[in-house]
């Protein structure tokens, strides 16, 4: 009988996150999972056994992300699968939001996937195996959300780093899949996982207007069902050959499909244009 995974989850109190690391406790997965505050990860996931390993991490302290990685070696032996899952949601339109704002929705969604990296691809390369699962968005592939621009931003910046780390991992036998989940039924659109701009503008009616429609009509209402991501994310992980792009809900399927045909129809309208560049 083939020896259950060891996974590594980030971000995992709360979301997709939380229902990923208890569904793979009760499937008899060992987990190693992070959070800004282990005790209250280890309160949210409600397993005491010898199985689960919470810890508490800065995702873009390099020193710590080291000595989590050695951490969780030294417990578990091994690290087979690892989710970045950790980020946050950032409001606001390119004019409103500062630029710490942006930089910090930049260094959790973006530069803290990219430390996480770092620090078990050495792991990694050593046994040629390893599956790696980072989180974007349906917003990192169509990106005309009015107001989520930056976190538009960081998510096409998940997918752009996760197609290139599959090309560069590709004869070490490490798989790269970048997921965009679409709007699951999750506390993401609530207070802590979603910051609002600190200056807002009011001539920005579509951004308001889309933030009204967040409150008012999808929060509570969102079709996906994170027990049912939960269960995908580890039947995928246990595939031979895993896909780079995993669309997560039929929300996100539908609005994958409407990019691609604007797409199409942008080549095929602008194709003199785009071929009268040439020598």
């Amino acid at each position: 009988m083939a020896t259950k995974k060891v996974w590594f989850v980030t971000g995992a109190s709360k979301g997709l996150g939380l229902a990923l690391v208890k569904r793979l406790l009760t499937e008899g997965y060992t987990v190693a999972a992070t959070s800004r505050d282990a005790r209250a990860l280890q309160v949210e996931v409600g397993f005491t056994g010898d199985a689960f390993l919470p810890l508490q991490v800065d995702l873009n302290d390099s020193q710590a992300m080291a000595d989590t990685i050695r951490q969780i070696v030294s417990q578990f032996g091994t690290i087979d699968v690892v989710v970045n899952n950790a980020g946050y949601g950032q409001l606001g339109t390119l004019e409103e939001l500062s630029d710490q704002e942006s930089r910090a929705n930049f260094d959790v969604n973006v530069f803290g996937t990219l430390n996480v990296i770092r620090h078990v691809m050495p792991l990694f390369r050593e046994k040629k195996s390893g599956s790696i699962f980072n989180i974007s968005s349906i917003a990192g592939f169509m990106g005309t959300f009015p107001g989520w621009g930056i976190y538009n931003a960081t998510k096409f910046a998940v997918v752009g780093l996760t197609e290139a780390l599959s090309a560069e991992t590709k004869s070490m036998g490490i798989s790269a899949t970048v997921v965009y989940p679409g709007y699951f039924k999750t506390n993401f659109l609530l207070q802590g996982s979603l910051r609002t701009a600190a200056h807002p503008i009011a001539d920005y009616t579509e951004a308001r207007e889309l933030e009204i429609v967040h409150n008012e009509h999808i929060i509570g209402n969102q079709p996906g069902d994170p027990e049912k991501a939960a269960a995908a994310f580890i039947q995928v992980a246990e595939l031979e050959t895993k896909p780079l792009h995993l669309f997560l809900g039929s929300d996100a399927f539908a609005m994958a499909h409407s990019k691609i045909e604007m797409l199409q129809n942008d080549l095929k309208t602008f194709e003199r244009v785009s071929k009268s560049t040439d020598f």
